[in-house]
């Protein structure tokens, strides 16, 4: 069981979360998370590296046990994760905030206001994760019935000269794009949230929605950064994960602290 915090934040129906932050303020997230990035570099970068091994010891795994069918919904999934993996990267933001140092090992044993509220959260998005990854296997098998899966060497061809793969890849992004769209709305600021403050993970949840919906233009803008960034590492073999996802990391803290405000989680 997971135990509650003392203190857990209400999420009064009524309350407004909206700022009117203007569109363009996700550019200047960006900007700030470079700014940390760049305020002693390695601890970022050896963080981005080692999410870069991860990431290729999953894909490996998944290629050797020829698993590489669920490779793209994986892949996709691993953006429904990335903010609970960043956790270390959001205490070096709070650090640089409050003017101390925070080394790999603070960054890799992060101690939260929330205390395990945040690994439940993390189960609840792990096991989002993998209900997108499953969906993806009952809509290919939707389309192609029994055919075993033509391979990461064929699947382009099948998927645009195909009827069946083009319908597949229509249907397949929609069904996808609701996963994602939700996915972030639940995740982005509730991580964050949990290691800032005393919460516990459905009121963190169900915040993060809030204020992304009532802020929805900056955070369609940063949602499009930040997919734009990821098919970048995708293009790269991934290589580029080793600067992007510190990057996005401290550039998501400075959007919480833009978008979320002290009497947004505190009693009324």
């Amino acid at each position: 069981m997971v135990k509650l915090p003392d203190t857990v934040a209400p999420l009064p129906a009524e309350r407004n979360y909206g700022k009117n932050i203007p569109a363009g303020a996700a550019f200047a997230w960006l900007s700030a998370g470079w700014r940390d990035l760049t305020s002693r570099p390695g601890t970022s970068l050896a963080y981005g590296l080692a999410v870069f091994l991860v990431s290729l010891l999953v894909i490996g795994t998944l290629v050797w046990f020829e698993l590489d069918y669920i490779l793209f919904p994986a892949l996709s999934g691993f953006m429904v994760m990335g903010p609970v993996i960043a956790i270390g990267l959001y205490e070096k933001s709070r650090g640089l905030e409050q003017g101390r140092s925070v080394s790999v090992g603070q960054m890799l044993a992060v101690r939260p206001s929330s205390g395990g509220q945040v690994l439940f959260t993390g189960v609840l998005l792990a096991l989002l994760m993998l209900l997108w990854m499953r969906a993806a296997v009952l809509l290919y098998a939707l389309f192609f019935g029994l055919l075993p899966f033509p391979g990461l060497n064929d699947i382009i061809p099948v998927l645009i000269g195909t009827p069946e793969g083009l319908g597949l890849l229509i249907v397949g992004s929609l069904v996808g794009g609701i996963f994602a769209a939700f996915s972030f709305a639940i995740s982005v600021f509730s991580i964050p949230i949990l290691l800032d403050r005393k919460s516990d993970a459905f009121t963190a949840m169900g915040t993060s929605m809030a204020l992304t919906w009532n802020n929805l233009p900056v955070m369609l803008v940063w949602g499009a950064i930040v997919v734009f960034l990821f098919g970048l590492s995708v293009a790269t073999g991934l290589l580029a994960i080793i600067l992007v996802f510190p990057l996005l990391g401290h550039a998501t803290w400075h959007a919480y602290r833009a978008v979320v405000r002290d009497e947004d989680l505190e009693e009324k």
